[in-house]
């Protein structure tokens, strides 16, 4: 491996959920003022609004947008400007 091209200060960090208050580690480089205790060792701590088990795309709690019933809305919205009412 070539010296002197890797971040100094990649490290273990700890990455909290703030919506769910899950912590999980990795290696980072991530800037973090504070600090907490995950199993007795301390970690950077850096706080997040949104993550992997709280977004939902992974959790499977997507909305399910009723697109006929919207369909159905801009057809009767703009039904007085189809051809077939001009011909009569």
């Amino acid at each position: 491996m070539r010296k002197g091209i890797h971040p100094e200060n990649y490290r273990l960090v700890a990455f909290k959920d703030m919506s769910n208050d899950d912590v999980f580690i990795t290696k980072s480089t991530a800037e973090a003022k504070e600090k907490i205790t995950v199993d007795g060792v301390e970690y950077p701590l850096v706080k997040l609004e949104i993550s992997r088990t709280s977004h939902p795309y992974y959790t499977g709690k997507t909305k399910l947008v009723d697109t006929a019933g919207r369909i159905d809305k801009f057809k009767n919205k703009y039904k007085k400007f189809s051809k077939e009412e001009k011909a009569e």
